[in-house]
């Protein structure tokens, strides 16, 4: 496969476009099997989820333990995990069009400021879990890969080794915070409205790709309480449309004035996300993360070793079991632990049809909870 590294808006290239429904928010094969805002096809790619409830199929989240990240070990876990909720045959079609989204938050300004050790074993996803995956993704007949994220610049790709795993994989790295292959920015609708944002602006790719997946750091987040697969689609939208002034580093208008805004707002910026770009996989990286906060500029962050990675196609119950691995309750009322400062965007998720937070309707794969829990400290300041 000839695939090129795409950076910023200095290189151009033209790519198939695939005619999107931007009223659904999907691609057109979620009209075969109906349009849900979480897909989790059986048939075509981008498919409907069922929600789990009672009497119903449960939703499935796998479990693995992993002390290292060693290529060979996490290929052979993560192909395991995914066999087990059933392969990716039904989101990833012979010739289908990938993005995986990484977590690569802070930019690299902060690499090795957690106690000397490394980013990617702290606070950004690990490139060797984003490698298998991508090389299962491949397997499964995918024709085209990229690893998408809206970086802080693009010597994170470097810094951290996407650059490398590109290269192997024949992927295509894409910094959504350009345009770039496109000449300008795509306008995606949330399906039916959202609760603070009826659109983004996205990079058209998103709007392209046939299968959607989410691969993050298993944390805790100041604001959002956790951050998993569902707030990691923080990273889709371009810093520049979404910040309060032009100095500013981070999208402080998602944020809001202050942390109380923040608290609320954040939560349902996150649904809204999720709902315009549905995911089809979400895989938390656990193995080796922090605790107390999402990054070191968070007082207080120190490393934690938990040994796990958690893989689903409901990524509401995905997030919902790596937060109860954290010794957290996922369906926690707004202002508890870990959700202390604001909603819990979790339980926003299985309100709005989304997915479920409950335990009792997500069937375990592999090892219980209970084996692998690690009790996080939350972010308290």
């Amino acid at each position: 496969m000839n695939h090129h590294t795409v950076q910023n808006q200095n290189t151009r290239q033209t790519l198939t476009r695939r005619e999107f429904l931007r009223v659904a928010g999907v691609t057109a094969g979620a009209l075969l099997v109906g349009c849900a805002p979480q897909p989790q096809p059986t048939t075509p790619p981008t498919g409907a989820a069922p929600v789990a409830v009672t009497g119903a199929r449960k939703a499935q989240v796998a479990i693995a333990q992993a002390k290292t990240y060693d290529s060979k070990v996490l290929y052979d876990k993560i192909r395991d995990m995914l066999d087990s909720l059933g392969g990716l045959g039904d989101i990833v079609r012979p010739g289908a069009r990938v993005a995986i989204k990484t977590n690569l938050t802070g930019g690299a300004y902060w690499e090795g400021k957690t106690r000397g050790l490394p980013g990617t074993e702290t606070f950004v996803t690990h490139p060797e879990v984003v490698r298998a995956l991508g090389k299962l993704v491949l397997d499964a007949g995918a024709k085209e890969l990229y690893i998408v994220e809206a970086v802080y610049e693009w010597e994170s790709y470097t810094v951290w080794g996407y650059d490398a795993v590109a290269k192997e994989l024949g992927a295509t790295l894409i910094d959504l915070n350009a345009k770039a292959p496109y000449p300008d920015f795509a306008k995606t609708p949330v399906p039916d409205g959202g609760k603070l944002y009826n659109e983004f602006t996205f990079n058209h790719l998103l709007e392209e790709i046939d299968t959607f997946m989410s691969v993050s750091k298993m944390k805790c987040h100041w604001i959002a309480g956790v951050t998993h697969t569902m707030k990691n689609l923080f990273g889709l939208a371009p810093l520049q449309f979404y910040r309060a002034g032009a100095q500013d580093t981070y999208r402080s208008g998602f944020h809001g004035p202050n942390d109380e805004t923040a608290g609320q707002r954040v939560p349902q910026i996150i649904t809204d996300l999720n709902r315009a770009r549905p995911l089809h996989l979400g895989l938390v990286d656990g193995i080796k993360t922090t605790e107390s906060g999402e990054g070191p500029w968070i007082e207080g962050v120190k490393p934690l070793e938990p040994g796990v990675l958690f893989a689903g196609k409901d990524v509401v119950a995905t997030d919902a079991v790596a937060t109860a691995a954290m010794g957290f309750d996922p369906t926690a009322a707004a202002g508890s632990t870990p959700f202390i400062r604001g909603l819990n965007h979790i339980q926003l998720a299985h309100d709005l049809g989304l997915g479920t937070n409950r335990l009792e309707e997500i069937q375990i794969l592999g090892p219980s909870i209970k084996d692998v829990t690690t009790k996080f400290r939350a972010a308290l300041g």
